[in-house]
């Protein structure tokens, strides 16, 4: 599920998308008298197999859905009606997942053919792919811009987290690192990944039962000093005993989890000052969230502190979290 980036102000109604096994895309809106959620569209009769992502991009007016019938659909809100105004093909087969830069210039997709394909957005709702980036050698679950710069994550069946970057804007896009289990990295599938507000650090899980810290001198390479590598800081490991298939950091720092053992869990940064750098610790477990894997969490990104859950069970909660201790 993905929430609208455009209603997270404070008089505007909240609104999130969610896709799902059942071949539809669902926009919720939030009723602020009632604090009850509405189902106000359903995009169905486009994609022909399970939706397994979406993403808004960042004015909130388009919404991209990848499907595993090779196709990404993007759909425009036009006066409430949700139209599917374009479609991208290409992928030889399931689209795993889709992502907006932060300008909403360019979007990505990756899916089981191993690819990670970059769209460059053009006038009257035109997508022209400028490049495949091929480097992975298995299914590439998930794609991540980072949130003020171009550049692109990626995280796969093969163990390894790649970063690409093009160093001017006209350029070619290569991997400019490969975050693998000889730099620290995960010894199996990686799940998902997401950054924190300030977007010097990120975060990752994996099948093998971690989720790990990275950071990044992002200072130097939003002052075009070229590419500054991404650093292993630390490994939560230990508190799941079952694959965690997704990761959202929320504004204030609060690292949410979702895993294959039905429950949710927060995580926030230690502040016990140890010299040996950063750790992180439980905040709080959320057990039986669900009665089946757990396999979205997304922070909402207004004000209020409510984290979205999306499970195999069907259903989709909304919690909201209250006074941190």
């Amino acid at each position: 599920l993905a929430w609208n980036p455009a209603t997270a102000a404070a008089d505007v109604p909240k609104v999130f998308a969610s896709c799902s096994g059942d071949k539809t895309v669902r926009i919720w809106e939030e009723s602020p008298s009632t604090r009850s959620w509405d189902c106000k569209a359903v995009l169905e009769e486009t994609h022909t197999r399970t939706v397994r992502s979406c993403a808004w991009s960042p004015s909130g007016r388009l919404l991209a859905t990848a499907s595993f019938d090779a196709t990404t659909a993007i759909w425009e809100n036009v006066g409430g009606d949700f139209e599917c105004v374009s479609t991208l093909e290409g992928h030889e087969n399931e689209v795993k997942s889709v992502s907006w830069n932060a300008s909403g210039s360019l979007l990505a997709t990756c899916g089981r053919d191993k690819t990670v394909w970059i769209w460059e957005v053009m006038p009257g709702n035109e997508f022209e792919c400028i490049q495949v980036l091929q480097g992975h050698t298995q299914d590439v679950k998930m794609v991540e811009w980072h949130p003020t710069m171009d550049i692109l994550f990626s995280c796969s069946y093969d163990n390894t987290l790649k970063v690409w970057w093009s160093d001017d804007a006209d350029g070619d896009w290569s991997c400019v690192q490969t975050l693998g289990e000889s730099s620290n990295g995960h010894s199996s599938t990686v799940w998902s990944l997401a950054f924190n507000a300030k977007g010097d650090k990120l975060v990752t899980c994996s099948d093998d039962l971690t989720m790990k810290i990275w950071e990044a001198d992002i200072i130097r390479m939003q002052s075009g000093d070229g590419y500054a590598p991404w650093n292993h800081l630390c490994t939560l490991s230990g508190y799941h005993d079952r694959t965690i298939f997704s990761v959202h950091w929320s504004r204030e720092g609060i690292i949410a989890s979702g895993a294959a053992d039905d429950a949710v869990r927060l995580f926030v940064e230690s502040k016990d000052g140890s010299m040996n750098g950063s750790s992180y610790q439980l905040l709080l477990k959320k057990e039986k969230a669900h009665d089946m894997d757990v396999n979205s969490v997304q922070w909402c990104p207004g004000e209020k502190r409510l984290l979205a859950s999306a499970s195999d069970d069907g259903t989709i909660k909304i919690w909201e979290l209250g006074t941190l201790p």
